[in-house]
Protein backbone atom coordinates (compact mmCIF):
# COMPACT_ATOMS: atom_id res chain seq x y z
CA UNK A 1 0.00 0.00 0.00
CA UNK A 2 1.40 3.38 -0.95
CA UNK A 3 1.41 6.31 1.46
CA UNK A 4 -1.33 8.03 -0.60
CA UNK A 5 -3.73 5.04 -0.40
CA UNK A 6 -6.25 4.77 2.39
CA UNK A 7 -6.84 1.52 4.23
CA UNK A 8 -9.97 0.64 2.21
CA UNK A 9 -8.12 1.24 -1.07
CA UNK A 10 -5.93 -1.77 -0.26
CA UNK A 11 -8.28 -3.90 1.90
CA UNK A 12 -9.53 -7.00 0.08
CA UNK A 13 -13.11 -7.09 1.47
CA UNK A 14 -13.59 -3.41 0.61
CA UNK A 15 -12.21 -3.89 -2.90
CA UNK A 16 -14.41 -6.94 -3.51
CA UNK A 17 -17.51 -5.16 -2.19
CA UNK A 18 -16.86 -2.07 -4.31
CA UNK A 19 -16.25 -4.12 -7.46
CA UNK A 20 -19.36 -6.23 -6.88
CA UNK A 21 -21.54 -3.17 -6.24
CA UNK A 22 -20.31 -1.26 -9.29
CA UNK A 23 -20.56 -4.20 -11.69
CA UNK A 24 -23.92 -5.40 -10.36
CA UNK A 25 -25.51 -1.95 -10.44
CA UNK A 26 -24.78 -1.71 -14.17
CA UNK A 27 -26.69 -4.93 -14.86
CA UNK A 28 -29.58 -4.47 -12.44
CA UNK A 29 -31.39 -2.06 -14.78
CA UNK A 30 -31.92 -4.99 -17.19
CA UNK A 31 -33.03 -7.23 -14.33
CA UNK A 32 -35.51 -4.65 -13.06
CA UNK A 33 -36.98 -4.31 -16.57
CA UNK A 34 -38.03 -7.97 -16.17
CA UNK A 35 -39.76 -7.17 -12.86
CA UNK A 36 -37.06 -8.66 -10.64
CA UNK A 37 -35.01 -7.19 -7.83
CA UNK A 38 -31.27 -7.76 -7.71
CA UNK A 39 -31.71 -10.42 -5.03
CA UNK A 40 -34.43 -12.21 -6.99
CA UNK A 41 -32.04 -12.24 -9.97
CA UNK A 42 -29.27 -13.75 -7.82
CA UNK A 43 -31.62 -16.43 -6.49
CA UNK A 44 -32.88 -17.37 -9.95
CA UNK A 45 -29.37 -17.24 -11.44
CA UNK A 46 -28.23 -19.62 -8.70
CA UNK A 47 -31.06 -22.02 -9.54
CA UNK A 48 -30.60 -21.72 -13.31
CA UNK A 49 -27.93 -24.39 -13.74
CA UNK A 50 -28.46 -26.41 -10.58
CA UNK A 51 -30.74 -29.05 -9.32
CA UNK A 52 -32.99 -28.27 -6.37
CA UNK A 53 -31.23 -26.38 -3.56
CA UNK A 54 -32.07 -25.80 0.09
CA UNK A 55 -33.21 -22.37 1.16
CA UNK A 56 -30.04 -22.09 3.27
CA UNK A 57 -27.82 -22.83 0.30
CA UNK A 58 -29.73 -20.28 -1.81
CA UNK A 59 -29.26 -17.68 0.92
CA UNK A 60 -25.51 -18.35 1.09
CA UNK A 61 -24.99 -18.33 -2.67
CA UNK A 62 -27.18 -15.26 -3.22
CA UNK A 63 -25.46 -13.38 -0.38
CA UNK A 64 -28.60 -12.81 1.67
CA UNK A 65 -30.24 -13.80 4.92
CA UNK A 66 -32.40 -16.91 4.97
CA UNK A 67 -35.61 -15.16 6.17
CA UNK A 68 -35.29 -12.65 3.32
CA UNK A 69 -34.83 -15.45 0.78
CA UNK A 70 -37.84 -17.31 2.20
CA UNK A 71 -40.00 -14.18 1.85
CA UNK A 72 -38.86 -13.64 -1.75
CA UNK A 73 -39.43 -17.30 -2.59
CA UNK A 74 -43.08 -16.87 -1.57
CA UNK A 75 -43.41 -14.06 -4.12
CA UNK A 76 -41.46 -15.89 -6.84
CA UNK A 77 -43.54 -19.01 -6.30
CA UNK A 78 -46.75 -16.99 -6.75
CA UNK A 79 -45.30 -15.54 -9.97
CA UNK A 80 -44.56 -19.06 -11.22
CA UNK A 81 -40.76 -18.71 -11.31
CA UNK A 82 -39.91 -21.34 -8.67
CA UNK A 83 -41.44 -24.32 -6.94
CA UNK A 84 -40.72 -25.92 -3.59
CA UNK A 85 -40.10 -29.60 -3.08
CA UNK A 86 -40.28 -31.61 0.11
CA UNK A 87 -37.35 -33.80 1.12
CA UNK A 88 -38.90 -37.20 1.86
CA UNK A 89 -36.65 -38.28 4.71
CA UNK A 90 -36.87 -34.93 6.55
CA UNK A 91 -39.96 -32.78 6.00
CA UNK A 92 -38.25 -29.87 7.76
CA UNK A 93 -36.00 -29.46 4.71
CA UNK A 94 -37.40 -27.53 1.78
CA UNK A 95 -35.76 -27.62 -1.62
CA UNK A 96 -36.35 -25.04 -4.33
CA UNK A 97 -36.07 -25.38 -8.09
CA UNK A 98 -36.90 -23.19 -11.04
CA UNK A 99 -40.06 -23.82 -13.05
CA UNK A 100 -40.07 -24.04 -16.87
CA UNK A 101 -41.50 -20.49 -16.92
CA UNK A 102 -38.67 -19.26 -14.73
CA UNK A 103 -36.14 -21.00 -16.97
CA UNK A 104 -37.52 -19.30 -20.08
CA UNK A 105 -37.26 -15.87 -18.48
CA UNK A 106 -33.78 -16.57 -17.14
CA UNK A 107 -32.40 -17.75 -20.47
CA UNK A 108 -32.82 -14.20 -21.81
CA UNK A 109 -31.33 -12.62 -18.70
CA UNK A 110 -28.39 -15.03 -18.58
CA UNK A 111 -27.48 -14.16 -22.17
CA UNK A 112 -27.57 -10.48 -21.21
CA UNK A 113 -25.51 -11.19 -18.07
CA UNK A 114 -22.87 -13.02 -20.10
CA UNK A 115 -22.66 -10.07 -22.51
CA UNK A 116 -22.31 -7.66 -19.57
CA UNK A 117 -19.63 -9.83 -17.99
CA UNK A 118 -17.69 -9.95 -21.27
CA UNK A 119 -17.75 -6.16 -21.50
CA UNK A 120 -16.59 -5.80 -17.88
CA UNK A 121 -13.74 -8.30 -18.31
CA UNK A 122 -12.64 -7.21 -21.81
CA UNK A 123 -9.97 -4.77 -20.51
CA UNK A 124 -8.32 -7.63 -18.58
CA UNK A 125 -8.06 -10.00 -21.52
CA UNK A 126 -9.03 -13.69 -21.46
CA UNK A 127 -6.07 -14.99 -19.41
CA UNK A 128 -6.34 -12.45 -16.60
CA UNK A 129 -10.14 -12.79 -16.60
CA UNK A 130 -9.87 -16.55 -16.11
CA UNK A 131 -7.18 -16.11 -13.43
CA UNK A 132 -9.39 -13.63 -11.56
CA UNK A 133 -12.32 -16.05 -11.58
CA UNK A 134 -10.11 -18.98 -10.53
CA UNK A 135 -8.64 -17.02 -7.61
CA UNK A 136 -12.09 -15.88 -6.45
CA UNK A 137 -13.47 -19.44 -6.62
CA UNK A 138 -10.51 -20.71 -4.57
CA UNK A 139 -10.97 -17.94 -2.02
CA UNK A 140 -14.69 -18.66 -1.70
CA UNK A 141 -14.14 -22.43 -1.42
CA UNK A 142 -11.56 -21.93 1.31
CA UNK A 143 -14.07 -20.01 3.45
CA UNK A 144 -17.24 -22.07 2.94
CA UNK A 145 -18.40 -24.47 5.62
CA UNK A 146 -19.33 -27.93 4.37
CA UNK A 147 -22.98 -27.98 3.26
CA UNK A 148 -24.32 -31.37 2.20
CA UNK A 149 -27.15 -30.78 -0.26
CA UNK A 150 -30.09 -33.14 0.19
CA UNK A 151 -31.15 -33.53 -3.44
CA UNK A 152 -32.36 -37.13 -3.43
CA UNK A 153 -35.76 -38.42 -2.42
CA UNK A 154 -37.73 -35.44 -3.69
CA UNK A 155 -41.47 -35.06 -3.56
CA UNK A 156 -43.33 -32.18 -5.23
CA UNK A 157 -45.22 -29.67 -3.11
CA UNK A 158 -45.12 -29.04 0.59
CA UNK A 159 -42.41 -27.48 2.66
Amino acid sequence: MSASESFVDDYLPALLAQAAQLISAEFHAKVEAHGLSGLEWRILATLADSGPLTVGSLAQKSVSKQPTVTRLLDRMEQQGHVERLAYRSDRRITLVQMTPSGKRMMSTLIRAARDHEAAVLAPLGPNRSQTLKDVLRRLIASRLPPDPEPTKQLEHGGG
